[in-house]
């Protein structure tokens, strides 16, 4: 046995091993009450049961305390205080024999290594439990900062979802019932249904030009009616007129009749089935202020439905005459209306609330017009102009039965050039004849020379084209009364229309 270690005579035999040595074999005797007083002062945290394979009865201890050293450990242990006691002892052996036994020496497992320095911890440092609360503190600080990141990012792309699609669910706004199987008789639509199915689209080539207009079917034989300055250019060698159909189908068409006085003209097609005629009306029933719904292809645009009324009725009016001599000028009493007509509406019907044709679209005054109305390549301005269907029926009629129509004539050559109110008969007619055509309407009449025509039918006349527009607005046979001032007289006659072939 070693000097300077101590053995107590209660345990002979038992000896305690230097501080920093590892203990081999230990057997110590039964705890004392100082033992266990020192693991309670010393705040040690647990004991632990020998391993198996110690000596029965024996316990293997590893005390776990965070208050002291190994040196330290082992002067304090002698007492629950500060120490003092277990020096002295040490110093006096009758006060070792006195005193009680000093506790079990502090142990390590023999199973885990110790490098012979002291491998408790001072008191001043943390706690390992500490260190894995800071840790778990850390470790749920950053974990809760990571969901927070995650949770944002997951937010904003949800939120942006929602904001594009309005939400999770689909979107589903109030729909409409199902339509009415049919719309109210004399409305825009109504008229259109029925009457879309008998207009027609004209392209026209010849002489170096080409057209586009608007005609309607007559009858089951295939006669269309139009305007003659549609099909004009197609009268030419080489002349070509092809005839579409609402439904899609085209065919090739030939010109039956045209007449340049009235601007109406019939064409036909051959081979074609299934077509359907356009009821005509009574354009002296129409009254102004009648809605209106007219039909055709302006700018080339086909099938094409506006709306309007009536907005006068014997409207005068004059148009062509690019031929210089007059031979191409047409005299229409028209019905104004201000539905849409633009260029490629020429030849459409102008329909009444019944969907029957009352007049023939054919003219327009537009902005740049200066000498009255002309094909109107502007533009509408809402001032169209139709050519009455009663007036066109009977050209029709007489268009396809021989090829030409007549006007009613009063045999008279009219002063163009006068200026006043009222149309003048000038002094002799354009191949230095009378201007007044012996034995004719006129003569009979008793009208001379220099007569100013002044009413026609009670209605005022202004000017010489508004006479022949009257008058082209009868026909042949009719009995008109004429009001007329002679030498400042004024004179009412009778005459009877006759006829002419002639423009």
């Amino acid at each position: 046995m070693d000097e300077g270690i101590p053995t107590s005579p209660e345990t002979p035999g038992d000896a305690v091993p230097a501080t920093g040595e590892r203990a081999k074999e230990v057997t110590p005797a039964a705890p004392s009450e100082a033992a266990v007083d020192t693991d309670r002062d010393f705040g040690l945290g647990h004991r632990e049961l020998a391993r198996p394979g110690a000596t029965p009865g024996a316990r293997s201890v590893r005390e776990v305390s965070e208050g002291f050293t190994g040196s330290e450990g082992g002067e304090r242990g002698g007492s629950g205080g500060d120490g003092e006691p277990a020096r002295a002892a040490a110093a006096s052996p009758e006060a070792a024999r006195q005193s009680p036994p000093p506790p079990p020496p502090l142990l390590l497992p023999l199973d885990e290594p110790w490098d012979g320095r002291a491998s408790l911890q001072q008191a001043d440092a943390v706690a390992p439990w500490e260190r894995r609360r800071t840790r778990s503190r850390r470790t749920f600080v950053a974990g809760a900062l990571l969901l927070a990141v995650v949770s944002g990012a997951v937010g904003g792309l949800i939120g942006a979802y929602l904001e594009r699609t309005g939400g999770l669910e689909s979107v589903q706004l109030p729909q409409p019932g199902p339509p009415p199987p049919g719309r109210p008789p004399g409305s825009v639509a109504a008229i259109a249904a029925r009457a879309l199915p008998s207009v027609v689209t004209l392209r026209v080539t010849g002489a170096g030009e080409q057209a586009t207009g608007t005609g309607f079917v007559l009858d089951a034989r295939g006669h269309i009616l139009t305007n003659n300055h549609v099909v004009a250019p197609a009268v030419s060698a080489g002349g070509r007129i092809t005839v579409t159909f609402s439904g899609g189908t085209a065919a090739r068409a030939t010109v039956v009749g045209r007449d340049t006085g009235y601007d109406l003209a019939v064409v036909q097609v051959h081979g074609v089935r299934g077509l359907t005629p356009l009821p005509l009306g009574d354009s002296d029933a129409v009254r102004v202020g009648d809605p209106v719904v007219a039909i055709g292809a302006p700018f080339d645009l086909p099938g094409t439905v506006t709306a309007g009324i009536i907005s006068a009725k014997e409207r005068p009016i004059t148009s062509g005459g690019g031929s210089g001599d007059g031979s191409d000028v047409s005299y229409v009493d028209a019905l104004q209306t201000d539905a849409p007509i633009n260029p490629g509406n020429s030849g459409g019907p102008l329909l009444d609330v019944h969907a029957r044709a009352v007049g023939v679209n054919s003219a327009i005054r537009s902005a740049d017009d200066q000498d009255g109305p002309g094909d109107g390549r502007a533009g509408s301005i809402g001032l169209g102009f139709a050519i009455p269907i009663n007036q066109a029926k009977r050209v029709a009629e007489e268009l396809i039965a021989t090829g030409k129509a007549t006007h009613p004539v009063i045999g008279i050559t009219l002063d163009m050039d006068y200026t006043g109110d009222g149309a003048r008969i000038d002094a002799k007619a354009a191949d230095g004849g009378p201007a007044v055509t012996a034995d004719g309407p006129g003569a009979r009449a008793g009208l001379a020379a220099g007569d100013v025509i002044t009413a026609l039918d009670g209605q005022p006349v202004h000017s010489g084209e508004e006479l022949i527009v009257r008058t082209r607005s009868h026909r042949p046979g009719d009995r008109l009364s004429l009001t007329v001032e002679r030498a400042g007289a004024e004179k009412r006659l009778t005459l009877v229309l006759g006829s002419s072939d002639r423009n």
